[in-house]
Order: structure tokens, then C-alpha cells, then sequence
């Protein structure tokens, strides 16, 4: 089939890769910016490239038309594509998500369901509409979250290759005739908002497992956040402990070569990388002594 694929980052380029090796002629491929490796593998097959906002322009349509596309391909994609784009294939779109929808709708599905403790998730192929992650579903695969699974583990060791092999199979079924249109159930539905701003920050006084969570889910993007001595500092890689010593939730009760532990209620958070808002990650224990950082000290507000 005549495919065109949209997306960006090491998915894109993957699944670039993967449709191309099968036999699929990829006619064109959509970016997010120039560097993207979906790009730079564009380039280096010969396959005309072109930017993301081009498709919201009403007169970039006969362009796109005349590529004669059997099925749009849309592999990470985090912006709102025209449901005129959407439809001029002869097989029409489909779109990658790293849930099982209904549930966890939005661009930070991976994040939330580690967040609320969730054991499993999966990713789903569906025929997107004019809704954000609605639209039936073509297959779905499902995948464990680990208790010290992170956003960064969980999508690069299951749903990043889960993903590429699910869009060769569903590509598949299209060709073969074969493709299934299941609605979504909307009584299921939840759209969760992206994973940033406040909703990174770390709320010490809760239950540790579900800071552990609230960290883990945010590990290494947007990284959770939490206030040091007034300033923004974002936490990664860590890990949950037991209570060992005293001390108030929030409050710092060890810093060591392995990092710098924090008193949680019913536990202790071992954190092993610090960043300041903006700059690079860096031991915690590093960073912690570089700033005099001693036991009792709170973090948070």
C-alpha cells in the first residue's frame, strides 16, 4: 500500500523503518522539526519530507492528494491533524496510543497510569476522528507495569516495541480487508490532562507507595517536581524503602553515596538524581552536598 507516515522521535523513524522493510511504499513522512531521526530517515531513503503544520493548511490539501495515499500512518503524534487529512486516504488513518482506550485518553497516558498504580496498560491502534484519542479501535496489546517500572522503562522495554510490531500487524489487516472497527465503549472513558505544571509536584503527606508511584510516573519526564531551600528541583530515579529512621514526611533524613533519602509516610524515598529546573541530572548525593544539604531539612513548601 501507499502509506504516509506521521510522527517524530524513535517511534516514527521505527515504525518508518518497520512498514518500509515489510514492502509498504512510504510516499511521504511528516515531522515535528528538521533533525528528527523520522526525518533524517526520510531523507536518507529519498522519501519526500514535509512538516507537521503543513497538514493544517487548507492549500497544502492537493499536495497530499497527489501523493495518492492508501492509509495515513500516524506514529506519535501529539498535535490535532484536520479531519479533512484524516479522511482522504482510500483506507483512511490510523493512530498509535499507548493505552487501552478508552481508558487514559490524552498525551500523558503513560505517565497517569503509572501515577494512579495502575499493574497493567497496553497501547492501542485505532482509526482516529475529529476527537482526542476517540474513534474505534483496530487491536489493542496489553503490558505489566513493574513496581519499579518507570515512564522511561515502561515505554522503551514494552510499549515503544510493542507498538511498531502492533502497526506492521494492523497495516496487515487493512491490506488483507481484514481490519476491525470496535467502537469505545465512552462509559469507560477517561482523558487525564498532561503531566506537568503542578500536577508533577510531589504531595509529601500521602501514602509512600503512592509517591513512589507519583515519582516513577514522572521519571525522566517532566521529573517530579519538588522545592528545595525555595528553588524548583525535579527528582529521578529512585526508589522505595523502608521506614528506618524518624522523621516528619518531606524531611530529609540521610544523605549518603547512594543518595539522599526523604521520609515518607510508611516509607522512605531513596532519590539517586537531582536536576535543577532547566539543567542537567546529576547524582543526588552530588547535588546535596554541593548545596550543604543536611538531615531534618524539609523539602516542599
Amino acid at each position: 500500500m501507499r502509506v504516509v507516515i506521521i510522527g517524530q522521535a524513535a517511534f516514527g523513524e521505527a515504525v518508518f523503518r518497520k512498514l518500509a522493510d515489510a514492502g509498504e511504499e512510504v510516499v511521504a513522512a511528516f515531522y515535528e522539526r528538521e533533525g528528527d531521526p523520522l526525518w533524517a530517515l526520510a531523507q536518507q531513503r529519498g522519501v519526500p519530507a514535509f512538516r507537521t503544520q503543513e497538514l493544517r493548511k487548507p492549500d497544502f490539501m492537493p499536495t497530499l492528494a497527489g501523493l495518492k495515499p492508501d492509509l495515513n500512518v500516524m506514529a506519535f503524534v501529539t498535535v490535532i491533524i484536520p479531519e479533512r487529512v484524516l479522511t482522504l486516504p482510500s483506507q483512511g488513518t490510523i493512530q498509535y496510543h499507548p493505552s487501552l482506550l478508552p481508558r487514559y485518553r490524552g498525551r500523558s497516558a503513560i505517565n497517569w497510569a503509572i501515577i494512579n498504580g495502575e499493574a497493567q496498560t497496553g497501547i492501542t491502534i485505532f482509526w482516529p476522528d475529529h476527537g482526542i484519542d476517540t474513534g474505534p479501535v483496530l487491536l489493542q496489546k496489553s503490558a505489566t507495569i513493574g513496581p519499579t517500572d518507570t515512564l522511561g522503562s515502561l515505554y522503551r522495554n514494552q510499549l515503544f516495541p510493542l507498538g511498531v510490531e502492533a502497526m506492521a500487524e494492523a497495516v496487515g489487516l487493512i491490506r488483507a480487508g481484514k481490519a476491525p472497527r470496535q467502537f469505545q465503549d465512552e462509559a469507560q472513558a477517561t482523558y487525564e490532562p498532561p503531566c506537568e505544571g503542578d500536577l508533577a509536584s510531589i504531595q509529601w503527606f500521602r501514602p509512600a507507595q503512592q509517591v513512589y508511584d507519583h515519582v516513577r510516573g514522572c521519571d525522566p519526564q517532566p521529573g517530579a517536581a519538588t522545592l528545595i531551600r525555595g528553588s524548583l528541583v525535579r527528582l529521578t530515579d529512585t526508589a522505595l524503602e523502608p521506614r528506618t529512621k524518624p522523621g516528619r514526611c518531606g524531611a530529609v533524613l540521610e544523605v549518603g553515596a547512594d543518595g539522599v533519602r526523604v521520609a515518607l509516610n510508611g516509607g522512605t524515598l531513596l532519590v539517586r538524581q537531582m536536576r535543577r529546573e532547566g539543567g542537567r541530572r546529576v547524582s543526588a548525593a552530588d547535588f546535596a552536598n554541593d548545596l550543604e544539604l543536611r538531615p531534618g531539612e524539609f523539602l516542599g513548601r
